[in-house]
């Protein structure tokens, strides 16, 4: 559990250092998701999903 909340706190620590350094290209990317499809922003959530699963894994082993 402990290292759920490190990895949550990390996500979060990511996340606002990259709104807080770059926020006018934050802000054009995600106007720029509006016209992505549903499909593909589905097919790059799994993958990174995938690739976070096996970091994690041979993190772990």
């Amino acid at each position: 559990m402990k290292e759920l909340i490190i990895a949550f706190g990390l996500f979060l620590f990511i996340e606002g250092i990259l709104y807080a350094i770059f926020p006018s290209k934050m802000k054009n990317m995600l106007k720029k998701i509006e016209f992505v499809n549903d499909s593909q922003l589905r097919f790059g959530g799994l993958v990174f999903a995938i690739l976070g699963f096996i970091i994690i894994y041979y993190a772990k082993s």
